[in-house]
């Protein structure tokens, strides 16, 4: 090698040390490479920035938004509804969980499937009882199982093909080339799971802090026409709800208090609750439910209200509303928001929410538009607390995007597009049927970890220009003693471990022209080591930095860095005899 080949194999290593050993950020990491491999030559301009326009990045960014969609729409509360159920026991859980989560994940970006599903399974713990820590590990490692399903299911795999593509000019995978691998490592991962974690993960349910809650009282209403109506308060899931209850029930213009469980709901009932912000929060993504109106008319918010945001903010002494009930300072019409729940010294405040007079320090939950967020940041009515940041889901539109989905599936499963097409069709529709809004899309698209990949491909392409691939690859071989099966288990393990390491795209994406070169000299079929790739670069269970829904669980679960230890390398290392049993079985080594 020349001075080039030696300075990328340092860059490499820097790089790699500085993922491992610092917290500076990935993308910041890739784009320094990136940096400094143009600008000493070692590759030209196209060849730096080549990745920005690789269709594997773009399939994922299209990918996020098609995401983006089903999420929005409410089509995973819809599924999540009607999968999971109330199980008694830890195995049951688990068994709920399995089925929607591989589903979702094998056809979704398991990261924003893991972000949807966080807040709906610590929910649904509180409400069948049973320790959100032992759940929140099982969802991340199904979502990682999950995306080993398709060519789709995980953005690692749409950029291993696209590198592919770039390197061999060859036209890649198909979308279900992973499946017949993926599919049985999948189901056996599971029942490791399903036989084995209840006892390994623990309960840290009595860790749980609820020293910072805030009583709200909240209005809402029962949506004419909807799902409710008709239904008793129990049938309806109001009744059993965790961290917040049903106070009384305002029905033309007489009061139900102390709410009996077989109340039978009425179009237009206005529900008054009580509880903390994060049970609101959850409570308003209920089908039929929608906004309190008042005094019959529609509020002014009512239009476009998924292109709006929940904001916990704190009244000011300054703010001209103090003193006057909210219904006659005007609030929606004088501010663009409209008062959802009013806490009081930490406590609800009684009575009916539109003759609640305001008083400085007041804990308003509010619905504003984007607009009330930036202005109240420099002006002194209000104080921000916490923007949520919650859209509500657009539930008569999640059958829409159930279909494109499955749309986006059919068309680059049969050849009928190419994967890059399908996604960015499918992207576009998501949006044009408004299943999601363009905000919601561009706030879906996850700009760090798409730098962090495109700058990826620089790295690759100087590993194989300078030739360090070559001599890399070269070692590799010579260490196997020319045994095929040992390469294939190297490139697994060696992958495995930079990915708990790394980020799990940088490492598949170093990793992929040393396989290509490596099974090149070997005379060898690249395919199951390809495949041997993907996976062991999705497969990370050992920690949680390696993977993205591991550090996404790793709060919500109240873990500590040794409980994924203890689950995952037992985890992970039956997940690897699996994947090369079935890849040394199922797949010639040789052409």
């Amino acid at each position: 090698m020349d001075w080039q080949g030696w300075f990328t194999l340092l860059l490499t290593g820097t790089s790699l040390l500085l993922l491992v050993l610092t917290r500076i950020k990935p993308h910041l990491v890739m784009m320094a490479v990136l940096t400094a491999l143009s600008s000493l030559g070692i590759l030209t301009g196209s060849e730096a920035l080549s990745g920005f326009s690789n269709p594997g990045l773009i399939t994922v960014a299209a990918m996020f938004i098609i995401a983006c969609g089903v999420h929005h729409s409410g089509g995973v509360d819809m599924l999540v509804n009607n999968v999971l159920g109330t199980p008694t026991t830890t195995r049951g859980a688990l068994a709920r969980i399995f089925a929607p989560i591989v589903l979702l994940s094998g056809f979704l970006n398991n990261t924003p499937v893991v972000a949807t599903m966080i807040p709906a399974v610590h929910a649904w713990a509180r409400k069948i009882k049973i320790p959100a820590s032992k759940l929140m590990i099982p969802l991340s490692y199904t979502a990682i199982l999950g995306g080993t399903l398709t060519l789709i299911g995980t953005s690692t795999n749409l950029v291993v093909n696209g590198q592919y593509q770039a390197l061999t000019g060859e036209p890649g995978f198909s979308l279900f080339a992973i499946t017949p691998v993926g599919l049985p490592v999948a189901l056996l991962g599971l029942a490791f799971m399903w036989l084995f974690f209840p006892h390994w993960l623990p309960d840290r349910s009595k860790k749980q802090a609820f020293a910072n809650l805030r009583e709200f009282t909240l209005e809402v209403a029962v949506a004419p026409n909807g799902p409710l109506v008709g239904k008793t308060v129990a049938e309806a899931g109001l009744r059993n709800l965790q961290r917040i209850y049903l106070v009384e029930i305002e029905r033309q213009g007489t009061i139900v208090t102390a709410v009996p469980s077989q109340e039978i709901l009425q179009s237009n009932d206005r529900l008054v609750f009580a509880g903390d912000t994060q049970a609101i929060s959850d409570l308003l993504r209920i089908n039929g439910i929608v906004p309190s109106r008042e005094n019959g008319h529609s509020a002014p918010l009512e239009v476009d209200r998924a292109e709006r945001r929940l904001v916990e903010a704190v009244v000011s002494p300054h703010c001209a509303a103090v003193g006057k009930a909210i219904r006659d300072a005007r609030f929606r019409d004088r501010y663009g928001a409209a008062v959802l729940a009013v806490a009081r010294g930490g406590e609800r405040v009684k009575g009916n929410l539109g003759t609640i007079k305001l008083a400085a320090g007041d804990t308003l939950l509010l619905e504003a538009r984007p607009a009330f967020v930036s202005r109240q940041r420099y002006a002194k009515d209000f104080l921000l607390i916490n923007d949520l940041n919650e859209d509500a889901p657009r539930h008569e539109r999640a059958y829409i995007a159930w279909a494109i989905l499955v749309g986006v599936v059919a068309a680059a499963g049969l050849g009928v597009l190419s994967m890059l097409d399908a996604s960015l069709i499918g992207a576009g529709l998501m949006i044009v049927t408004r299943c999601c809004s363009v905000n919601q899309a561009e706030r879906s698209l996850d700009l760090p970890v798409i730098v962090t990949i495109a700058a990826s491909f620089s790295l690759g392409a100087a590993l194989q220009k300078t030739g360090v691939a070559t001599y890399i690859a070269e070692a590799i071989v010579t260490f196997s003693f020319g045994h095929a099966w040992l390469m294939l288990v190297l490139t697994y393990f060696v992958v495995a471990l930079l990915t708990e390491t790394i980020t799990n795209n940088a490492a598949a994406v170093i990793m992929l022209p040393i396989v290509l070169e490596m099974t090149e000299k070997a005379g060898l079929n690249n395919e199951p080591f390809i495949l041997a790739l993907m996976i062991a670069a999705s497969a990370s269970f050992v920690t949680p930095l390696g993977y993205q829904t591991n550090l996404m669980v790793f709060g919500p679960g109240g873990y500590r860095f040794s409980d994924f230890t203890r689950v995952g390398l037992p985890m992970m290392l039956f997940v690897a005899t699996a994947t090369l049993s079935l890849l040394l079985l199922g797949y010639p080594l040789y052409p």
